[in-house]
Formats: C-alpha cells, sequence, structure tokens
C-alpha cells in the first residue's frame, strides 16, 4: 500500500456539484492498492498516517503526529501512485491492485482510521474527483508499506 500524504491547513474532494469529503487542519492521503495488499498493510498504513510525526511542536520541529494533534485525515483512492513509469511515455498500471480487490483493502483502511480517529473524511473509490487543498508547508511525503 502506497500514500503520498500532505499536510494541509484544509482540503476538501468534490464529485460533480458534491462536496463528498471535507477537513480542517490536517492531512490530506491519497492511497494505492497494491496486488498482493491485504490486512497487514492496512493496519500498517494507519499506524503511519496516525503515527508519522509531520506537525510543529512548540519548538517549530516536527514532532507531533495526527493523532497527537487531533487533525482530520482525508483519504483518497489514487490507483495511479502505483504505475510503473520507469520506461516509455504512458504509464503502466501492473502493479496496482485490480479495482475489486483495491476497494475491498481501500475501504478496510477508511474502516480502521474511522474506529481509531475522529475527523476521518474520504472520497469516492472510482469516482472522478476534484481536490482541493492548501498544503502546509509544503510538507508532502511518500508512504510505503512494502
Amino acid at each position: 500500500m502506497i500514500a503520498l500524504i500532505q499536510r494541509v491547513v484544509s482540503a476538501s474532494v468534490s464529485v460533480g456539484d458534491e462536496t463528498v469529503g471535507a477537513i480542517g487542519p490536517g492531512l490530506l492521503a491519497l492511497v494505492a492498492v497494491q496486488p498482493d495488499d491485504g490486512e497487514a498493510q492496512a493496519k500498517r498504513m494507519l499506524e503511519r498516517l496516525l503515527g508519522y510525526r509531520v506537525f510543529a511542536d512548540a519548538n517549530g520541529r516536527m514532532n507531533r503526529s495526527l493523532t497527537d494533534t487531533g487533525g482530520g485525515l482525508l483519504l483518497v483512492s489514487q490507483f495511479t501512485l502505483a504505475a510503473d513509469t520507469r520506461s516509455g511515455m504512458r504509464p503502466s498500471f501492473t502493479s496496482a491492485a485490480p479495482p475489486e480487490h483495491g476497494r475491498r483493502w481501500f475501504e478496510r483502511l477508511l474502516e480502521l482510521a474511522r474506529a481509531a480517529h475522529p475527523g476521518v473524511e474520504t472520497g469516492r473509490f472510482g469516482a472522478h474527483m476534484m481536490i482541493q487543498l492548501v498544503n502546509d508547508g509544503p510538507v508532502t511525503f511518500w508512504l510505503d508499506t512494502g
């Protein structure tokens, strides 16, 4: 499982004219599921999303996690993160999970996140989504459970 996380002042995701998820300060996580992902990867990704220290402490150092701050978490499925871009001029998606496998484990990650942390929002799996965000920093990290 892969996640591109961004520390945000705010973020929202819309499908058509409907805002389906929105947060204030916290993390936007774009998440890709890979073919071999399962329960262990979902649990590890959640541990990293909630525990990764990207928020400033009293001294301005990145020593606080999402759990520490109580900030929002916006999870958005994005299979394109798993693309193989090493050659050619068109990405290959053979390293991304098939849609049903991706949906199963993305939804499991979402379920685990909602049980463990307040303020978890999401996009809509498989939909064409419009994402708006104000990146704070900018602070962006690539997390990988593999």
